[in-house]
């Protein structure tokens, strides 16, 4: 039976990268991909005798480099070089990531990223990300998750668009925050960790030119692409500064609504990072935050395996510490001025993001594969997302969402 080169670029990757790939694989295998080779799959058994042959062949080769070339030649004559050629992109995908992966396991598995306030490192990791244009590239102008209906899901998420699905998140936070243009339109919207701007022209599109609405973030970079971005869009009610949201510049009772999108999990100080958002919001205005966090272990412990997940979950990306969706909760009424403060968790419509965001990089490859000295990166951050997606399903982490209004 004639198969792709998918199978055959499966054979390069350790067992651990496979078993880490495999449901990926074999639900992009049933889909239609807009101009690729549609992908076919074979039963594991039908795999191994191939593997072990094409194995066999290049075990006497010593060097990985001529090792793949003995395997690439195999293959080449047992599919058929047109199936080659047409899968190559996802087959240079794979045998790079089996290759690191194979070099790196003691490595990758330790946090390199650890926030350092001094040094700014929430700021510096944005302004590489954004230079590099592969966070662009690949997620659009929202760094963040997307959002998956449970009718998405049963489709499999590989067939919602993954930039589209960031979209469908802010329609929906927008919802929890009721921000619906007419009963609840905010003449001065704050968004805060506002990345390159996506989220804050499209807020100030939808509201239109009779609110402000203004981004701050720590990154100089994310900064100038964002002002680029508006200009290129025209749109004139968005504007954006590098602030710390801990220290803002702006006066008590400012905004009718204050936007916090991701960018807790960054605060070194969540009570000052709350209380703050709370100062430059106007009585009878809206808070609304979205973040992820950890399970409440106040009421369920971290056994030390969970806790050494959350180590590096913080400090692979930068985070300072995680909270829980409880503890949220408590500080926004602890500021003694929040009311009609509730909650939900998220998780379940977030969780495709992680792996979708994997996958949009094997179905496209050509932008990062064309920067190998960002392989390592890419890879960890790979790996970093898996481990991301396996804490939130386990209900190690939680999708917070948090609304509050201030007294009037």
């Amino acid at each position: 039976m004639k198969v792709t080169l998918l199978v055959s670029g499966l054979l390069f990757l350790p067992d651990s990268v496979q078993s880490f790939l495999s449901p990926g694989v074999h639900r992009a295998a049933a889909m239609n991909l807009p101009g690729k080779t549609r992908l076919t799959s074979t039963s594991s058994g039908a795999i191994q005798p191939l593997r072990r042959s094409l194995q066999a062949s290049s075990s006497v080769v010593k060097k990985p480099a001529s090792r793949l070339m003995v395997n690439l030649l195999t293959a080449t004559s047992t599919f058929g070089t047109s199936s080659i050629i047409k899968s190559l992109p996802i087959l240079g995908t794979l045998v790079v990531a089996g290759l690191l992966a194979a070099r790196l396991p003691g490595v990758i598995a330790r946090g390199w990223r650890s926030y350092n306030k001094e040094e700014n490192s929430v700021g510096r990791e944005y302004d590489a990300w954004t230079r590099e244009k592969i966070l662009e590239h690949y997620w659009g102008e929202h760094i963040h998750l997307g959002y998956y209906t449970e009718e998405d899901q049963k489709a499999g998420y590989l067939k919602k668009n993954f930039i589209g699905a960031k979209y469908d998140f802010i329609d929906r936070m927008m919802a929890f925050a009721k921000l619906d243009g007419q009963t609840f339109k905010p003449a001065k919207v704050l968004d805060v960790g506002c990345g390159i701007g996506g989220t804050t022209r499209y807020i100030a599109k939808k509201l239109g030119t009779t609110s402000q609405v203004s981004g701050i973030t720590l990154s100089q970079e994310q900064v100038r692409r964002a002002k680029e971005l508006a200009e290129e869009q025209d749109v004139t009610n968005a504007e954006f500064q590098v602030m710390d949201a801990l220290h803002m510049s702006y006066p008590d009772n400012s905004f009718d609504l204050v936007w916090a999108c991701e960018s807790g999990e960054h605060m070194p100080d969540k009570k000052a990072y709350v209380e703050e958002m709370v100062r430059v919001l106007k009585p009878g205005g809206t808070l609304v935050i979205a973040c992820w966090c950890q399970r409440d272990a106040k009421a369920f412990p971290l056994s030390r395996l969970e806790q050494k997940r959350v180590d590096f979950m913080c400090t692979e990306w930068s985070h300072p510490y995680f909270i829980s969706i409880q503890d949220f909760e408590r500080l926004a009424l602890d500021t003694g001025v929040m009311e009609n403060v509730r909650t939900e968790d998220w998780a379940k419509f977030t969780l495709p993001s992680w792996r979708h965001s994997v996958w949009v990089g094997v179905f496209d490859p050509f932008f990062w594969m064309l920067r190998p000295h960002l392989w390592v990166k890419i890879l960890r951050d790979a790996f970093t997302l898996n481990v991301f997606h396996n804490a939130f399903k386990d209900g190690l982490m939680g999708y917070g969402m948090i609304y509050a209004q201030k007294k009037k």
